[in-house]
């Protein structure tokens, strides 16, 4: 994989973000793929977000799962998510979900700097996706409508998630790969111009030794670009011995390093777990210039209480922060299996 990874072509193009449209597209949406770092395409479970990640993922251990998350980010940006899993005899294996993300109210003020009242801006997106297995195989896509809204004003995009995934009959080895948010624009805000879908390639693989506790995760991330390393024109560089500003070099190590996000999942049983990651184009993307915190770490756990599973996830995303997530899922097929009996 690292072959054909270093054979992408070196191409010279700034920093991943504030190129595309839709970018709240590549936050994590739940508190597991959180706690892994970020982004993961290949842990295997019955947590029905993963989805998101990855439509390959879709299985049967997924079957009637519904789940609710909440995200805290940094002053009263705050997101929401549902997403739930079903089977048909007819149609197959199927997911939806929905997103919310809302940035709070603005001041809105006319020319003359007068407030006139305040607007909000907010984020949605709407997912169905769809997977087939065919034995150590499988396939899935997830068909996306992306809106975003600001003061009235409305973009719309199209998008769509293709995956595969493959496990191992007798090992517990999963990879996963996904192309992901591949679509249009359909409609742009009011006198803007159409923007390009953030587009990523993602490849994985989650390993757990057989007498281990442990899952290890290690996930590729922008494939489809060699160099998504940014240097900002205008910061001081280090001075050398003679006084002289020397200016800061991409370095070769540091230009692979950042397409790697690493997770680890600590299974003390199946009702309690504790995940961590790593991500490291995050941490050199948002650290400071004299501190990087713990920017690029994170954590989680998972407890598992009869019908209910409560995950929790934390993401460092500067210094100064992180950003707390809260999954809460069922099984509603106990529920049904109960009012059944009675």
């Amino acid at each position: 994989m690292l072959a054909l990874f270093l054979g992408f072509p070196l191409m010279g193009w700034a920093q991943v973000g504030g190129q595309r449209g839709f970018p709240f597209l590549q936050l994590p949406g739940n508190a597991k793929v959180a706690a892994l770092g970020g982004i993961n395409v290949s842990a295997p479970g019955h947590d029905v977000n993963m989805v998101a990640s990855n439509p390959a993922l879709l299985s049967e251990a997924m079957d009637q799962q519904l789940s609710l998350t909440y995200v805290g980010y940094l002053a009263d940006i705050r997101q929401s998510n549902v997403a739930y899993a079903f089977s048909t005899p007819r149609y197959g294996r199927w997911s939806a979900s929905l997103n919310y993300l809302n940035y709070g109210d603005f001041v809105q003020r006319d020319l003359t700097g007068m407030e006139e009242g305040s607007f909000s801006v907010n984020d949605y997106t709407f997912s169905l996706s769809h997977a087939r297995q065919v034995e150590a195989f499988t396939l899935g896509a997830t068909a996306k409508l992306a809106i975003s809204s600001m003061a009235g004003d409305k973009a719309v995009g199209i998008l769509a998630d293709v995956g595969g995934a493959f496990r191992h009959p007798e090992h517990d080895l999963n990879i996963g790969m996904a192309f992901k948010n591949i679509g249009y624009q359909v409609r742009t805000f009011t006198g803007a111009d159409r923007q390009a879908m953030p587009f990523d390639l993602q490849l994985g693989t989650s390993y757990k030794p057989e007498h281990m506790p442990v899952r290890l995760s290690l996930t590729a991330h922008h494939l489809y670009r060699f160099d998504v390393v940014y240097l900002d024109p205008n910061a001081s560089g280090q001075l050398d011995a003679n006084g002289n500003e020397v200016e800061e070099e991409k370095k070769l190590s540091d230009m692979i390093a950042r397409h790697f996000v690493v997770g680890t999942e600590f299974i003390f049983s199946n009702n309690f777990q504790v995940r961590a990651g790593y991500n490291h184009l995050r941490r050199k993307e948002l650290r400071l210039d004299s501190n990087a915190g713990g920017a690029g770490f994170s954590v989680g756990a998972m407890l598992r209480v009869r019908a209910f599973e409560l995950n929790y996830g934390s993401a460092l995303f500067h210094p100064s922060g992180g950003t707390h997530y809260v999954t809460l899922s069922t099984d509603t097929g106990t529920f049904l299996k109960r009012k059944r009996k009675e």
